[in-house]
């Protein structure tokens, strides 16, 4: 699937308009153009179908599903996360916190490198400012950030022993 950039690019070779007809069209600095074509520079869907508009064009976003791809022990840790995401509140994020603050402890004495070492810092951060909204997000995120989250999560050992085995069993 094409980028944005490269788009742009293709319909201007199309309908033959150059950057510099583009940007007196458009009122988009030339040297933008130039940028937002090459890749230098990110595109929005909206500047983009606003430099279409100009070449006489509509952007079409279609939207679909996918499947991330993740390793069995990435769809495994996902799934237990998941699972506590489900009685995640403030309440039990305050009764947590003990558990939770030993945990990292725990970890800062064994983790050694990078990505590790930052993200126990930003489960801290999330934890300190008692973010249940970034917490959840992390928990059931399947972005590559929300996946080496997990990797070095203070949250083990808080699903009870028949909760962890039921979704165990599901996999």
């Amino acid at each position: 699937m094409a980028t944005r950039g490269e788009l742009l690019g293709e319909v201007m070779s199309e309908t033959g308009t150059t950057q510099s007809r583009l940007s007196r069209l458009s009122g988009v600095h030339q040297p933008s153009i130039s940028q937002y074509v090459s890749g230098r520079t990110e595109l929005s869907d909206e500047m983009l179908d606003r430099l279409l508009e100009c070449m006489g064009r509509r952007l079409e976003v279609t939207r679909r599903t996918v499947q991330p791809e993740l390793t069995r022990s990435e769809r495994r840790s996902w799934r237990l996360h998941q699972q506590l995401s489900l009685d995640l509140s403030p309440q039990t994020l305050e009764d947590w916190i003990p558990h939770i603050e030993s945990r990292l402890e725990h970890l800062r004495t064994r983790i050694t490198g990078q990505p590790h070492t930052r993200n126990l810092e930003r489960w801290t951060r999330l934890v300190h400012d008692r973010d249940v909204p970034g917490i959840r997000r992390t928990l059931n995120g399947l972005d590559r950030d929300s996946i080496e989250m997990r990797e070095v999560s203070p949250l083990g050992g808080l699903l009870g022993e028949q909760d962890r085995l039921k979704v165990l069993a599901t996999l």
